[in-house]
C-alpha cells in the first residue's frame, strides 16, 4: 500500500471548510489548517483550496516530512491520519512511545529504526492507546471527542486489514 491509499483514508475522515469557534487550527480544509496550508505554499482562500492541492499539502507536510514511506505502511497510515489529525510532533511522540524511542517529537533514524525493528502491530495499537489518552485530556474533547473516537475506530479497521 501507498501514500494513495493512505491520503484516500484520511480525506474519509476530513471534511470540508470549517472555521469552529473551539479548534485552536482556526480555519480548516480538508483538514489542512490556514497555518499548514501556509508554510506549504497555498496562500488562497481557505474555502476555495481543491482536493487535489490538499493532497499535495498532505504529501509534503505529513507523509514525507514524517519519513512514512521509510516505515511499515501500517503504522506509516497511523503515523499520517495522526500527523493530520493533531500535528506531527504529537503523532511523532505517540510512534516514539509505542517503540521505546526518544520522545522528542521528531521522526530520524533512531526512530525509523527501532520502527522496522519492531512488531508492527504492537506499535500500531500501542498508538492508538497513546492517542486515545491524549485525546482524553484535552480541552476540546466535550467538543470533538466523539468524532475522535469515531476516527480512532475507523483507523482499528483499517489495522486489521494493513495488519493481515
Amino acid at each position: 500500500m501507498s501514500f494513495d491509499v493512505a491520503v484516500d483514508r484520511v480525506l474519509g475522515h476530513e471534511g470540508g471548510y470549517v472555521n469552529h469557534p473551539e479548534d485552536p487550527g482556526g480555519e480548516t480544509n480538508w483538514g489542512i489548517t490556514i497555518g499548514t496550508a501556509r508554510e506549504n505554499g497555498y496562500h488562497g482562500d481557505m474555502r476555495s483550496m481543491n482536493r487535489n492541492e490538499a493532497i499535495v499539502i498532505y504529501k509534503r507536510a505529513f507523509w514525507t516530512r514524517n519519513r512514512c514511506d521509510e516505515m511499515p505502511f501500517a503504522v506509516a497510515f497511523q503515523v499520517f491520519d495522526g500527523c493530520v489529525n493533531h500535528g506531527a510532533g504529537n503523532a511523532s511522540r505517540w510512534l516514539q512511545k509505542a517503540i521505546g524511542a526518544v520522545s522528542d517529537g521528531v521522526i530520524g533514524k533512531e526512530t525509523i529504526a527501532k520502527t522496522n525493528a519492531a512488531d508492527p502491530v504492537k506499535v500500531v495499537f500501542n498508538m492508538m492507546a497513546e492517542r486515545m489518552t491524549f485525546y482524553t485530556a484535552i480541552k476540546q474533547w466535550d467538543h470533538f471527542g466523539r468524532g475522535w473516537i469515531n476516527r480512532i475506530a475507523g483507523n482499528a479497521r483499517y489495522a486489521a486489514i494493513d495488519l493481515a
